[in-house]
């Protein structure tokens, strides 16, 4: 059973996750706001799962575990998906669209409905052959690497052109939003950079354990999904110590991702739009800052005058 620090773990990252929406909400910051919306969704499931099943495997609520290993495999792809999104806004891409996969698309790869662990709850199901390489792995490793690429490229520019670094940044921050200082950026920028790498080891070693026992034949549909409907009921001494020792770490990389967004953009953002004005220096739209309408008036008042004594 787990100990009630390991249950109230997700119950606490999903709290915490929360608290930093009103921030992305103000700032328009979409890929944030995103995953912090996943984050919140895949920390609510693994609560609920602990509690309710807590000590047992029951079939209590399948409805509610048809729901809930939907949003686990939605949350693994989008979250990476919307990583990369921040990355390519260091990089000066204002939109990014990501095709929003691990919902319908799991079907095909579905073997059965779902399995049920102790103290875990509901665990979606894949049935280990090349069309879930396709479907899932490759999307979320791709959008992982991609997300490391961009930030890396961004952090080396920072580094090549960081003696005028300072006014870049002031350049990038026109209108009524205010400049990131170096420090807020490279923070930020480290933080991409470590989501990036943090998802890229998780995926790889999900994947390595998913695909060690070799891939099953794919051959049509009706074989792939023969007893559809048939649960699978885990206790721990079902499962192996090694599969044991992955599925808890991976349970356990959920609420510390949760926290340590929090401790990302509920504290370090420090309610100055951080995310939404983060820009790579040399993306800048602008490279001049726009006057006020006074100061331009005022200009423009001047010009008249000079032009006047000249005459």
């Amino acid at each position: 059973m787990l100990s009630p620090d390991l249950v109230a773990a997700p119950f606490i990252s999903s709290a915490l996750v929360l608290v930093t929406l009103p921030h992305h909400w103000r700032v328009r910051s979409h890929a944030a706001l995103s995953i912090a919306v996943w984050l919140f969704a895949f920390n609510l499931v693994y609560a609920v799962d602990a509690t309710i099943w807590s000590g047992n495997v029951d079939i209590v609520a399948p409805l509610w575990c048809d729901i809930a290993t939907k949003i686990i495999l939605g949350a693994k792809t989008n979250v990476t998906g919307c990583s990369l999104c921040l990355a390519m806004q260091l990089h000066r891409i204002a939109y990014c669209a990501v095709r929003p996969r691990g919902w319908s698309d799991h079907y095909v790869v579905q073997g059965h409905r779902f399995d049920i662990i102790q103290d875990l709850g509901c665990w979606p199901t894949i049935y280990v052959s090349w069309p879930s390489i396709l479907i899932l792995n490759i999307p979320q490793l791709s959008a992982a690497v991609l997300a490391l690429v961009y930030s890396t490229l961004a952090f080396v520019e920072i580094y090549r052109r960081r003696r005028t670094f300072r006014t870049i940044l002031e350049k990038c921050g026109t209108g009524k939003r205010q400049p990131l200082t170096p420090a807020q950026y490279i923070r930020l920028l480290l933080t991409v950079i470590f989501l990036g790498s943090y998802n890229v080891v998780l995926i790889s070693v999900s994947a390595n354990e998913d695909y060690a026992r070799g891939l099953k034949p794919w051959t049509n549909w009706s074989n792939v999904h023969f007893d559809f409907s048939f649960i699978g009921q885990f206790t721990p001494e079902d499962l192996g110590p090694v599969d044991l020792l992955y599925i808890y770490a991976f349970w356990l990389a959920v609420p510390v991702t949760g926290i340590l967004f929090f401790i990302v953009f509920g504290i370090g953002a420090e309610s100055n739009g951080l995310t939404e004005t983060a820009a790579l220096p040399h993306f800048c739209r602008s490279s001049y800052r726009t006057e006020p309408r006074g100061a331009a008036l005022m200009s423009h008042y001047r010009s008249v005058t000079l032009w006047s004594q000249l005459r």
